[in-house]
């Protein structure tokens, strides 16, 4: 769809608040002491605050002495609420939206209210600040010249490996956030779909009991055998190389699909990554196991 003239705007004069205004305002991710001077000011001075929990976010504002009206909104309430929030920026109010931690927009619900923004030329600026991807990735060691943001990981394990496989010879530094309980099968996948690359993981960061692991992907597999995954992490994963192993797989199909069978993968999975290995037709692997 094509968007309203008006959305050329100017965000206002440097220090004002602007009536009718989405400001997007970033929240530390550990440290308190990393919410800027502006976001402060902004917090301070808009009508009324959009929190994706209301309840952490009010306690946020306590500890700067920050009294403002919150209104919730996040994944399961977005579409309603993105709505009354457009309605009152359309009437002159000014809103801060903030997230439980870092950059709204990003892996969150914020981009659908950005968009809703755009289609109704409502204009909306940035308040920069903390995010956690951004943070890993310069703590990595690994290429941060081009990069992939890949968010979320689903915990389906059809999608996740259907997702990998498509990531597979992407050469830029992949960014992945993940949750503990998730850790070792997505460290896993990562082995068998991209093979022993170099990873960062990265948790608790900019907390005091901050983490950066720099390893490789086999490594990281064994270390989290007995160690137990704490807190959210974020990957940092060396992109695609170029160069492919010369024996990473058996010489026999038959015994590469048993091969990938054995690390959990269904019958159909394993033909259909057997084949994106070898560079052959998902026919000739079927053919090749079933005949």
């Amino acid at each position: 769809m094509s968007y309203p003239k008006k959305n050329i705007y100017s965000t206002g004069e440097k220090n004002a608040i602007v009536g009718g205004m989405l400001y997007l305002v970033a929240t530390p991710i550990g440290n308190l002491a990393d919410l800027s001077e502006r976001a402060l000011k902004v917090l301070s001075e808009v009508d009324f605050v959009a929190a994706e929990d209301t309840r952490n976010s009010g306690l946020l504002l306590s500890r700067f002495g920050i009294s403002k009206p919150l209104i919730s909104y996040f994944e399961h309430n977005k579409r309603e609420r993105g709505e009354i929030i457009a309605d009152r920026l359309e009437k002159g109010e000014s809103c801060a939206l903030i997230t439980d931690a870092g950059t709204p927009a990003i892996s969150d619900p914020g981009e659908d209210i950005v968009r809703l923004c755009a289609e109704r030329g409502i204009p909306v600026t940035s308040v920069p600040g903390a995010c956690a991807a951004i943070t890993a990735l310069t703590l990595s060691g690994l290429a941060t010249g081009r990069f992939a943001f890949e968010g979320f990981i689903s915990g389906n394990k059809n999608d996740r490996r259907e997702r990998f496989a498509e990531l597979e010879k992407e050469r830029r530094t992949m960014i992945f956030y993940e949750a503990p309980h998730h850790l070792r099968q997505t460290l896993d996948d990562f082995l068998a779909c991209f093979g022993d690359r170099k990873i960062t993981l990265c948790r608790e960061l900019t907390k005091l009991n901050e983490e950066v692991f720099r390893t490789t992907i086999s490594a990281a597999c064994e270390e989290y055998k007995t160690r137990e995954p704490r807190g959210e992490y974020v990957l940092v994963v060396e992109g695609y190389s170029g160069t492919e192993a010369a024996a990473d797989y058996p010489e026999s199909i038959e015994e590469h699909v048993a091969l990938l069978e054995a690390e959990g993968m269904s019958r159909m999975e394993a033909i259909k990554a057997c084949a994106k290995k070898r560079g052959v037709p998902k026919s000739v692997v079927y053919d090749a196991v079933n005949r």
